[in-house]
């Protein structure tokens, strides 16, 4: 069983990025996140995009590390105004908690309120992951996935 003591939130750098690269490559974490690069297998596209993202003073990332083996990544960003949320665990990673227990880490170190997550329709682990840190399913949208290379429903989530 993971406890908190067993996870930790660094600072995103460089070098992690290469990590991250490989997990989202997963085809199953792909389809649940429905909301990806068109080509998510362009590696160039994907580390230049990220880098520049960690000089961007808007973006706070961190990197999710279970017993010091990354595990994942957790970041705030901003759309419209807006703080959003967003995470990645590796699948190796999946159903043991790691994704409640980084969240709720993060939000004690991002003040960004109120701070909203968007999740596919049929993701339901990340909604099982918002509700528990207290976020509140306040609506639905509909976008383009290009994992799913078709228009689909997204949940919105907000925490005051």
């Amino acid at each position: 069983m993971i406890t908190d003591n067993m996870i930790l939130l660094q600072p995103t750098e460089a070098a992690d990025l290469e990590r991250f690269f490989i997990f989202q490559l997963d085809k199953e974490a792909i389809h649940l996140a429905a909301f990806t690069p068109k080509d998510p297998t362009d590696k160039a596209a994907y580390l230049n995009k990220y880098t520049k993202l960690l000089g961007e003073p808007t973006v706070h990332m961190r990197t999710i590390l279970v017993d010091n083996v990354i595990a994942g990544s957790i970041s705030k960003f901003e759309m419209e105004g807006d703080a959003e949320i967003t995470y990645w665990i590796d699948r190796d990673f999946w159903g043991k908690g790691i994704g409640t227990i980084a969240l709720k880490q993060f939000l004690t170190l991002e003040k960004a309120r109120p701070i909203f997550g968007r999740v596919a329709f049929d993701n339901m682990g990340s909604q099982r992951v918002l509700e528990k840190c207290g976020f509140v399913r306040i609506g639905k949208d509909k976008g383009f996935a290009n994992a799913r290379q078709a228009e689909i429903e997204e949940f919105i989530y907000k925490l005051d």
